[in-house]
């Protein structure tokens, strides 16, 4: 009886060292069920915690009032797998903020103040599977390469946010993109929307709800429809649609033509008037030499 008494003993012991470590190192506002993760959702936050573990792999800020990450934030925790910001404050992510977490997996930044993503917000995070960006109402700009290096991202969450067109180059970057999210979006259907809408047509599949679940309004009215009303037709006008860069590009030739063709001119007139006295300079020579 007694080697079972002290066998239990030392279970306790040793059980209660490790709570009482977990303890220690825990946040004092947060919860950590576990040695490696941090739970501080809900707790009406207004900075990141201090004194997070290193060691730590699954970090939960979820509904709290965070308006911003610091740059280095990330640098320490390289362990880190799961970040939740779900519902905060943030208006932007400096560039290079969260390419320094090698092995970041999960991340959603739903539900925040967004206004755009440009291109470095995430570096190079090959191992990051999962984004979430919907319902940030001011997000209206994603620059086309906003997701460049993202080589492992399988699902991506964009719906219900402030976009009226999106650069198809930003989706095309994505080679394991498995799920995508787009609707509740303010699409315009012009001209800028017509090879997001050959991309979305080609890629229904991706869609959870298919392109039933998109509308966009049409510029002449305003009116809303769904993608499954259009087809390629509906833009035919738009391939022959000459864009404001189109128009820079051709007057921009025609002026450096002009250009090339005066300085031509003035070279060939140079060179004929040269001639011409050098010929009359010849001629005068040889009028002296015959007296």
């Amino acid at each position: 009886m007694l080697p079972c008494v002290c066998w239990l003993h030392t279970i306790l012991v040793l059980l209660s060292s490790a709570l009482w470590t977990l303890g220690e190192n825990c946040p004092a506002i947060c919860l950590c069920p576990d040695p490696h993760t941090v739970d501080c959702s809900g707790r009406g936050l207004t900075r990141l915690p201090e004194e997070i573990p290193l060691d730590i792999r699954r970090l939960l800020l979820a509904d709290n009032w965070i308006p911003r990450i610091p740059s280095d934030f990330l640098v320490l925790y390289s362990d880190l797998v799961y970040l939740d910001l779900r519902n905060n404050s943030l208006s932007h992510i400096e560039p290079g903020t969260l390419s320094t977490s090698s092995r970041l997996v999960f991340l959603d930044l739903g539900s925040n103040n967004l206004t755009e993503i440009p291109k470095g917000t995430f570096g190079e995070t090959r191992s990051l599977i999962k984004l979430r960006l919907g319902n940030n109402p001011y997000l209206s700009n994603v620059n086309e390469d906003a997701f460049l290096g993202l080589t492992s991202l399988r699902e991506l969450e964009l719906e219900r946010n402030a976009l009226s067109t999106l650069k198809v180059g930003a989706l095309k970057q994505l080679p394991s993109l498995r799920v995508v999210r787009l609707e509740g979006n303010p699409w315009v259907c012009n001209c800028n929307f017509t090879n997001l809408f050959e991309w979305l047509m080609e890629n229904s599949h991706k869609l959870p709800n298919g392109v039933e679940g998109i509308e966009c309004s049409l510029p002449m009215d305003g009116r809303q429809v769904s993608l499954t009303q259009l087809s390629m037709d509906s833009f035919r006008e738009c391939q022959a649609t000459l864009t404001l860069r189109d128009l820079l590009i051709i007057i921009f030739s025609g002026i450096s033509v002009s250009v090339v063709a005066i300085m031509t001119s003035f070279f060939l007139a140079s060179t004929v008037h040269c001639f011409q006295r050098w010929s009359k300079g010849t001629k005068g020579d040889e009028e002296e030499t015959e007296e």
